[in-house]
């Protein structure tokens, strides 16, 4: 029987995050859904230094996480950044390849480093649940092939990814998958929230990952209920509250990263 071989790595620099909780659980998930033997180790990047040797694993998910994501001259980074090379340039001469998501931070990082466009502190936090819009491109993107349109997802940023740099995008083969909502009464431009980095790589601005129960329980927590009211107010947080109601995640949560880790297994399974 085949082993798949799954690394975790946690971006959140020691802050409690509901994100990477939730991304051991569709993982622990999807190894009790296989008969393959599954394990899953996970690495703590930022604050322990920790990044997987990328000829130890089969697929990797790249958590969000809290901060700047633009280079501060601290060791994980060199790290990180080598570990995203490595795995890009590994699948260009392998047969068997490496797959990869980039989520929040990680994607943020990622954009950064392959120079696909403008990555800028926003005037506000954003938070919430809300609509993001397949472009033109992903109208074959399986990971988001059920999905309605517009869909939702968890959005969770200080920073956000504009301007992208369309010839850079074009040299390298990747292709901007999801927008956020437009703004028509606001001078302001649109953010890119999913890209597809190549075959075996994609990131999401979003959490695809988030939990609508646990994200209930967690905003109806009377201390954090208060610092999100203090810094979206009431009327936002009553609105991410009935989004979540109207079960806009749901389907986010059950498709996005279970068909990638299905999509992984299928492929490394062709190729053993």
């Amino acid at each position: 029987m085949m082993n798949i071989r799954i690394a975790l790595l946690d971006m959140n620099n020691n802050h409690a995050n509901q994100g990477f909780k939730n991304i051991k659980e569709l993982s622990e998930a999807f190894r009790r859904g296989s008969r393959e033997n599954i394990s899953i180790e996970s690495f703590d990047v930022r604050s322990k230094n920790q990044v997987p040797d990328i000829e130890d694993f089969d697929i990797f998910i790249s958590s969000g996480g809290p901060g700047n994501p633009h280079k501060e001259g601290l060791e994980w980074e060199r790290k990180y950044t080598d570990f995203l090379d490595s795995i890009y340039g590994y699948n260009k001469s392998h047969d068997r390849k490496k797959y990869l998501f980039l989520i929040c931070h990680s994607f943020q990082v990622a954009s950064i480093h392959w120079e696909l466009g403008k990555i800028c502190k926003r005037e506000s936090s954003s938070f919430g649940v809300i609509p993001i819009y397949k472009t033109q491109e992903a109208k074959d993107e399986f990971l988001f092939e059920n999905l309605q349109e517009p869909f939702y997802g968890v959005d969770s940023r200080s920073f956000q990814f504009i301007e992208p740099n369309h010839r850079r995008f074009e040299k390298l083969g990747m292709k901007i998958m999801a927008m956020e909502n437009i703004h028509p009464h606001l001078n302001i431009e649109r953010a890119v929230m999913a890209i597809r980095f190549s075959d075996e790589i994609f990131g999401t601005q979003f959490h695809p990952e988030a939990s609508p129960e646990a994200m209930i329980e967690n905003l109806r927590d009377e201390k954090n209920k208060n610092v999100v009211i203090e810094n979206i107010g009431m009327q936002k947080y009553i609105e991410t509250l009935d989004n979540i109601d109207k079960g806009h995640l749901i389907a986010t949560r059950a498709q996005i990263l279970p068909r990638f880790l299905q999509f992984a297994k299928n492929n490394l399974l062709t190729i053993a």
